[in-house]
Order: C-alpha cells, then structure tokens, then sequence
C-alpha cells in the first residue's frame, strides 16, 4: 500500500499539473474552473491518502475502512476530468 500510495501521489501531481494547463483553455465559468482546479491536486492527496491510511496496523494483510478516502479520491478524479473533457470539447 504504501508503494501504490507513492506512485499513484508522483502521477496524480503530473496530471494535475498539465489539468491547470488545460483549464486555461476551456471556457469555464470562474467558479466551476476554480473548483475544477482544485479538484485535481485534492483528488492526488485523497488517492495517495486513502492507500497510506488504509495500511495503519500492524501486520495488515487487507485494507481497513480508510479505504473509502481512496474511492473519494477516485470519484473526485473522474469527475473533475469529466468536466474538463466535457468543457475543452465544447470550447471553440
């Protein structure tokens, strides 16, 4: 977990990173883009999290119930690509 937590956190920051880019292109309205930007580094933090707070214990051999900050993490990062994707198709 704590590896899948470090990998996950170095890709998620890239990809937030070139989001920021992006969102500059899209028309958005400056609230959804301010919650759209914010989404990404937040949605690395909640991924890499939900991997290292599900691996507290000694001798854990399956994830605890901090699991459901990964999949908050997850859903967070689906949705915000989808609006991004949704929003740079429709830009002119």
């Amino acid at each position: 977990m704590f590896r899948a937590g470090h990998a996950h956190a170095g890709v998620l920051v890239i990809l937030a990173l070139i989001a920021q880019l992006l969102i500059d292109y899209a028309e958005l309205d400056p609230t959804l883009a301010w919650i759209i930007r914010m989404g990404f580094p937040l949605a690395a933090i909640l991924v890499s999290g939900g991997f290292f707070a599900s691996a507290i214990g000694q001798n854990r051999t399956k994830p605890n119930g901090y699991i459901s900050i990964l999949y908050a993490g997850a859903l967070l990062l689906a949705a915000s690509l989808i609006i991004l994707g949704v929003a740079l198709i429709r830009s002119k």
